[in-house]
């Protein structure tokens, strides 16, 4: 019993270190006459535990978030923008393709019934992720949110939402390191430039 739980114990690095961690691997801000855009580019992979509840149908939620704060050296920074994106991921058995939505409208976007939504049909999980891995000139503030003459620090969030599963797989992933994707990445926008 007590060597079974060694091996055990020696095996739990080994398949952590297997795959890559997840990660943002670009970060670009640029600021135009119209607002800051964000592009980004992630690198992560989906867990057995993800790909099995996709293969049997469960939607699975993935939110991108932006903040836009402003430099103050009296103060905390404040928060000028806040922008939002919901993807959704799901396997279509009828069909056997994957479909990824992505919220489309203001800067709060969100995948809520009846909402407008883009929607892409993928013939491979593959192809979806490399499509949910690439944010591309995302706005997320306007001009009149950023002063020209300050400094700014954006900060970019991704993550796998377990909040919008659905409520009896919710109470099975609690603080499962299979179903947990959250990466982060900041990045100053400097005064008048675009970076």
């Amino acid at each position: 019993m007590l060597l079974a739980a060694a091996l055990c114990a020696l095996g739990a690095p080994a398949a952590a270190a297997d795959g890559t961690p997840p990660e943002v691997t670009q970060l670009q801000v640029e600021r135009t006459d119209q607002g800051v855009y964000l592009s980004a580019a992630m690198s992560f992979n989906l867990s057995d535990a993800v790909r099995d509840a996709l293969a049997r149908g469960v939607a699975v939620y993935f939110t991108a978030e932006a903040n836009v704060m402003r430099d103050r050296w009296y103060w905390y920074d404040r928060k000028v923008a806040f922008a939002s994106r919901q993807f959704r991921l799901a396997y279509q058995p009828l069909t056997r393709r994957w479909r990824l939505n992505l919220a489309v409208g203001g800067a709060a976007d969100a995948v809520l019934p009846g909402s407008p939504t883009l929607a892409q049909s993928f013939d491979s999980l593959p192809e979806a992720l490399s499509a949910l891995q690439r944010i591309s000139r995302w706005r997320i503030a306007s001009a009149e949110d950023v002063d020209p003459d300050a400094r700014h620090n954006v900060e970019f969030q991704f993550r796998l939402d377990v909040g919008q599963l659905p409520r009896p797989l919710q109470i099975g992933v609690v603080g499962q390191s299979d179903w947990a994707i959250n990466i982060s990445r900041g990045v100053r926008l400097l005064p008048g430039s675009a970076k």
